[in-house]
């Protein structure tokens, strides 16, 4: 599966961006999505994940109550609204698809990378 993520941009600290991950190749309902985020510097981390089916979604704590993860299976397409943005939130955004049996954290379980997309939230 090929993924394709975009949809970032410079936004304003409390503002919104959605981020798109849409899939070619391969039907996107046989994977679970995850979104990873890499600032410069840092380590790549887990920012958000679903299952296949939509009905499950797990986020990192410091995005939690703030971004939105969900699916349309129909249109092979995973999405990240991401609410009230802080600078903190500034990275490359990533999308990942895992043939795992279980949603992960572990960015090694992700066999399949989106090119990444940049995310910058201004102060």
């Amino acid at each position: 599966v090929q993924l394709q993520a975009s949809g970032g941009g410079l936004v304003q600290t409390g503002g919104s961006l959605r981020l798109s991950c849409a899939a070619s190749g391969r039907t996107l309902s046989n994977y679970i999505i995850g979104w990873f985020r890499q600032a410069p510097g840092k380590e790549r981390e887990f920012v958000a994940g679903i299952n296949r089916s939509g009905g499950f979604t797990y986020y990192s704590n410091s995005v939690k109550g703030r971004f939105i993860i969900s699916r349309d299976n129909a249109e092979n397409t995973v999405y990240l609204q991401m609410n009230s943005l802080r600078p903190e939130d500034t990275a490359v955004y990533y999308c990942a698809a895992s043939q795992g049996a279980s949603l992960t954290t572990t960015s090694a379980q992700y066999a399949y990378w989106g090119q990444g997309t940049q995310v910058t939230v201004s102060s």
